[in-house]
């Protein structure tokens, strides 16, 4: 595996004792998993991985994104459309900024 470049994180709202209680993962944060993972794959971004994280204290802006190490943080991520464009920017080294918070 190549070192990424890279790290796309997402909220699935998990506190420290395991449960969820946010919203992210009430939003759907993790049914988009597999989607993003498979993107990464498909567009040949080998240096980009996905994680799931703990709830990210956000839950108003939810689904929550975060592309490290660019300290970007992108709200709202409810559709498979709003994640490509999301992706696009990665790809182009640019800033999504209509999700961004």
């Amino acid at each position: 595996m190549v070192k990424p470049k890279k790290h796309i994180l997402v909220c699935a709202s998990f506190r420290p004792n395991g449960e969820p209680k946010g919203k992210c993962h009430k939003k759907g944060s993790l049914d988009f998993l597999p989607y993003i993972e498979n993107e990464i794959i498909d567009r040949g971004l080998e240096d980009v991985i996905v994680s799931s994280t703990c709830c990210l204290k956000m839950c108003d802006e939810g689904p929550v994104m975060i592309i490290y190490p660019d300290n970007l943080w992108y709200g709202n991520v409810n559709s498979e459309e709003i994640i490509d464009e999301i992706l696009d920017a990665i790809e182009n080294d640019v800033i999504a900024y209509e999700y961004a918070l």
